[in-house]
């Protein structure tokens, strides 16, 4: 018998993963080993991706749109958020520090959020129709709480969360090899790690799945959720109890 095709095809979709280091490029990112496994399942599926460590930008802290118009000298994020935009799937993935995400990580989760009251064509909030990941990469514990603040603020600004969205590697607490790092034996610190490659390739075939399932509905349904529609006073069903 034949190889029957996979019955979908996610050729239309654009991917965006913020590789939130604090290495300028061209150092070794560790976060971008790990970023690569993803990226290349969803090239090999035809998916367009692309790939900004935002370290390699000035792009301004703040939150509003563009910080140029509050004081700021430089201000690259315009340009990203065009990437932004375009993009079906946002990956945000970063190292571990003290616990806790990067500072770059906090700066585009701020930035995204100085959009996120922006409206598209079905009136509602900007991000809806597109989903979100989290990638965590570092050497001592923090992997969940990590995702758990990109996700939770990626879902809050209207992104739609698939299961199973978030993966990462740590080594032992302490200073050690962090992801890809050789060790003993000429092997690379977690690059073999079932749970790691696992849970990051299950990840990124539910951004895709999802992705494509809201791009075929023609996004998430436009209504019950319109800001344009509730400021001209349409409320859905909504009964203020002080008038009821």
């Amino acid at each position: 018998m034949g190889h029957k095709a996979e019955p979908w095809d996610f050729k239309e979709l654009r991917a965006l993963f913020f590789n939130c280091t604090l290495k300028k490029s061209p150092e070794k990112s560790h976060t971008e080993l790990l970023v690569d496994v993803s990226r290349q399942i969803m090239e090999k599926q035809g998916v367009k991706v692309d790939v900004v460590r935002p370290i390699d930008h000035v792009i301004a802290t703040g939150v509003y749109p563009d910080m140029r118009k509050h004081g700021w000298d430089r201000d690259e994020w315009p340009e990203i958020y065009e990437k932004v935009k375009a993009a079906d799937i946002l990956v945000i993935a970063g190292p571990i520090w003290l616990g806790d995400n990067s500072s770059q990580t906090k700066k585009i989760i701020e930035r995204l959020y100085g959009n996120s009251s922006e409206l598209n064509k079905a009136g509602q909030y900007t991000f809806y129709g597109k989903v979100g990941g989290a990638l965590i990469t570092g050497n001592e514990d923090g992997i969940k709480h990590c995702a758990m603040n990109i996700l939770y603020s990626l879902q809050h600004i209207g992104y739609a969360i698939p299961p199973g969205a978030d993966a990462g590697w740590i080594g032992e607490a302490g200073p050690g090899p962090s992801y890809g790092d050789k060790v003993v034996g000429g092997k690379r610190a977690g690059i073999d790690n079932d749970f790691t490659n696992r849970n990051t390739t299950f990840m990124t075939w539910n951004l895709l799945h999802l992705a494509q399932m809201i791009k075929d509905a023609g996004g998430i349904p436009p209504y019950g959720n319109q800001r344009s529609k509730w400021d001209a006073g349409t409320h859905f069903g909504f009964e203020n109890p002080e008038y009821r």
